[in-house]
């Protein structure tokens, strides 16, 4: 049976302390070497340009350029190096900042020592690793961006107008009577009536009032053809 690979580790973290209880931690793990050691963002990003590593694992809270930047530029210089971020809060922001930047996720401080190294060989294999709370607000945010989109496209996509009918309606919008309807689309103020009637009927409203009121509201009325109509 082959060993298992080892697993190399930059350490990215300012407080001595705690990186010395990181340390203890993970070289007690067969299969995990802490490679090289950084206090600070900038001197993280010179070690992997020049340390073969398979994992960073990075503080956020780190002086200088910070650990969201030294994130970035890290994964700008290896876009296949994963990196798990640590830190003592969890925000929407934040998770939001990580993401852009590359992490390939995050724990908070403080998590049971096997919950961080089985996180590390997760991000390492190519998972990803969110905490719970991090999860939930992902989970939320494409929520509400879904739901967004699904509503902006029930308003704009499903309307039963053909071209013309949306150009009288973007006339009615604009306060135009059917005489001044038929003058500018050059037709007869007889089919203007009858494109209203027909307006009226595929949207369920009482009247031309109704109509243009939803129109506007719907946002239905395409920006371009009410311009059309007020010159």
């Amino acid at each position: 049976m082959l060993p298992a690979k080892t697993l190399r580790i930059l350490l990215v973290e300012d407080d001595e302390l705690f990186r010395l209880g990181l340390q203890v931690k993970l070289q007690q793990e067969s299969d995990m070497e802490i490679v090289a050691e950084a206090e600070d963002g900038e001197t993280a990003i010179e070690i992997v340009k020049h340390s073969p590593l398979d994992v960073v694992l990075l503080d956020i809270g780190l002086p200088g350029i910070g650990g969201t930047e030294a994130c970035r530029q890290i994964k700008q210089l290896n876009p296949d190096l994963p990196i798990l971020v640590l830190t003592s809060h969890s925000h929407e922001s934040l998770i939001k900042r990580l993401i852009a930047a590359g992490a390939q996720g995050y724990c908070l401080k403080g998590i049971a020592a096997e919950t961080l190294i089985l996180a590390l060989r997760s991000v390492a294999a190519g998972a990803s690793w969110w905490d719970r709370t991090a999860t939930s607000e992902i989970r939320a945010t494409f929520d509400r961006a879904a739901t967004a989109e699904t509503a902006k496209n029930e308003e704009t996509l499903d309307l039963p107008l053909t071209r013309r009918e949306q150009e009288i309606l973007a006339l009615i919008a604009a306060g135009k009577s059917n005489q001044e309807i038929a003058a500018t689309l050059y037709i007869t103020p007889g089919t203007v009536r009858v494109h209203v009637h027909t307006i009226i009927q595929k949207l369920g409203v009482r009247d031309r009032t109704q109509a243009a009121v939803l129109a506007i509201q719907k946002h239905w009325v395409a920006a371009s053809l009410l311009a059309e109509q007020d010159d």
